[in-house]
């Protein structure tokens, strides 16, 4: 779980509570708004890929129910709109939970249509607990180190280890943060973002949001109706999983995945010489994993690291050539070196990686109520593995903790919704981390919304990924609002961008285990990360 970060400078808005206004509409300047509101000081914070980005920070409640007490620090980065009509603020936000929003503002300025892009202040922001966000969480640093226990629990004294090693990370949690936890979580998340928008001086705000930021957008837009100006989400959460069974759905779909990762292979025999059946190459991989449980490559790489590096290509077709690569040397030259490579490239969790798990843990565990009885996760769990064993138990120990979380559960939201403006939905067919089936679930809810399918599309993450038919109803939208509707599931359909072909990296990126050729989508697919 990698996530990127920008550096933060600015000064501070404190915020009590929120507000109510009247809904604005495009202006031809921000002024008119930001007479009327708290002024946040952006400084400078530029990098070489946004020249033009600024920084800030926001102080908010750490509990909304008490806006007078202890506040936290939000910090928040900017592109500036330069054109002549402005559309207000558009928050963007990666997924999560746990993920860094301050890069991703330079993103999307860039990658959006300029005369777009422009007509926007694109604000990104840490949410709460998270990276320049003040406190940020690290519940238990190294927690990921390696080599963990296999994780799957064929013996007792595994299971034991495994148990012994969740429940250590949430009693540190709950020691460290036992103040703090309890106000870590979506509904205070989506608190913070109407606060931002207070601070922006905005009667409204425009939104968009990838994997878990989906779930943020829905929320926002369940409890702040008539803030939301535009709403665009992108790979969408199932609020109706959240979030127990939502990730026994992503075992399957991530097996799926995997699969498909073999059946590219096997197309590839003369490059990567590991067989033209897919089954049998999948054969060849456990058979890896097997030897790596026994004995992990460079002291590093055991089952459990080996999943993790994995898992990714789930995420993102882009990385399956360095994993080709890496696993085609294990097994056909003995050579470990490119997959140890690709571990850490991938796969191992830094300091960013260990707070954004501990905002992943706070939200989740938080935001509703998980089994107890851990009797009930090893059912439930060796039923998955025996249909789809590669995130079974991987995934079954990230979210374990809260089996044991030290906070109480809070009540689901109902996010249906039939007060909103038209809202923009797109979906990939065949995405793992989030199910097509929480694309066609939502757009059953948001009473107004329209659905854009990829058809056959296994990415997570679709718009800005390099699909000129997604990004052109994208483009749009933020234009003028303008929506497909199609009358059906889908209300329009474009065609998956190609899977990637292999050899065309250079040694070096292998080895770190990047994308195997510079695409539009690598950049976006670093900052959207892994597990959200």
């Amino acid at each position: 779980m990698r996530r990127s970060t920008a550096v933060l400078c600015g000064a501070t808005v404190v915020l009590a509570g929120t507000l109510t206004a009247a809904p604005a509409e495009a202006t031809t300047s921000p002024s008119a708004q930001a007479a009327q509101a708290p002024k946040v000081t952006w400084k400078k914070c530029a990098t070489e890929d946004s020249p033009t980005l600024q920084c800030a920070t926001v102080k908010v409640p750490l509990d909304y129910a008490r806006p007078q007490g202890r506040k936290i620090t939000l910090a928040l980065s900017r592109v500036p709109h330069t054109a002549r009509t402005f559309q207000g603020p558009l928050l963007v936000n990666p997924g999560g939970p746990g993920g860094s929003g301050l890069s991703l503002a330079g993103f999307v300025a860039s990658s959006l249509p300029q005369a777009v892009a422009s007509q926007y202040d694109i604000i990104g922001f840490d949410p709460r607990g998270v990276g320049e966000s003040k406190p940020a969480l690290d519940c238990k640093p190294g927690y990921f180190n390696p080599v963990r226990p296999d994780s799957v629990p064929r013996t007792a004294a595994i299971e034991k280890a495994d148990l012994a090693r969740v429940k250590s990370f949430a009693k540190a949690c709950g020691t460290k943060y036992a103040d703090i936890l309890p106000h870590i979580n979506t509904v205070n998340a989506v608190k913070d973002m109407d606060a931002i928008r207070k601070a922006l001086g905005a009667q409204k705000i425009n939104y968009f949001g990838y994997s878990y930021g989906t779930y943020l957008g829905q929320v926002y837009a369940k409890l702040f109706p008539t803030r939301v100006r535009r709403l665009v989400l992108d790979s969408i959460v199932d609020p109706g999983g959240v979030w127990y069974d939502a990730n026994i759905s992503q075992d399957y779909a991530f097996d799926a995945r995997h699969k498909a990762l073999m059946a590219w292979i096997a197309k590839y025999d003369g490059t990567y010489k590991l067989g033209t059946d897919p089954a049998r190459i999948e054969a060849k991989w456990y058979a890896m994993r097997a030897e790596l449980a026994k004995k992990p490559a460079g002291g590093k790489v055991g089952a459990s690291e080996l999943e993790d590096t994995f898992i990714p290509g789930g995420y993102y077709n882009g990385y399956w050539p360095s994993l080709a690569e890496a696993f085609a040397a294990y097994v056909n030259d003995k050579n470990a070196t490119p997959l140890v490579k690709a571990y850490e490239g991938m796969a191992a969790v830094d300091a960013s990686g260990d707070n954004g798990y501990s905002v992943y843990t706070a939200v989740q565990c938080r935001d509703v109520s998980w089994p107890r009885d851990w009797n009930q996760w090893r059912k439930d769990n060796w039923a998955v593995y025996k249909k789809a064993p590669l995130m079974a138990w991987n995934n079954a120990w990230y979210n374990a903790p809260c089996a044991f979380w030290p906070t109480k559960a809070m009540k689901p939201v109902n996010v249906a919704n039939s007060k909103l403006p038209p809202v923009l939905l797109f979906q990939a067919t065949n995405d793992a981390a989030t199910p097509y089936q929480g694309g066609v679930a939502v757009h059953r809810l948001l009473k107004h919304s329209s659905l854009v399918v990829e058809q056959g599309g296994g990415n997570h993450g679709i718009t800005l990924s390099g699909n000129a038919c997604l990004d052109e109803y994208l483009a749009k939208y933020l234009t003028d609002g303008t929506v497909p509707r199609g009358g059906g599931v889908a209300d329009a359909v474009c065609k998956k961008t190609a899977d990637p072909e292999p050899a065309a990296a250079a040694p070096s990126a292998l080895a770190a285990g990047q994308p195997a050729a510079a695409a539009p989508a690598d950049a976006l697919h670093r900052m959207l990360g892994f597990r959200g």
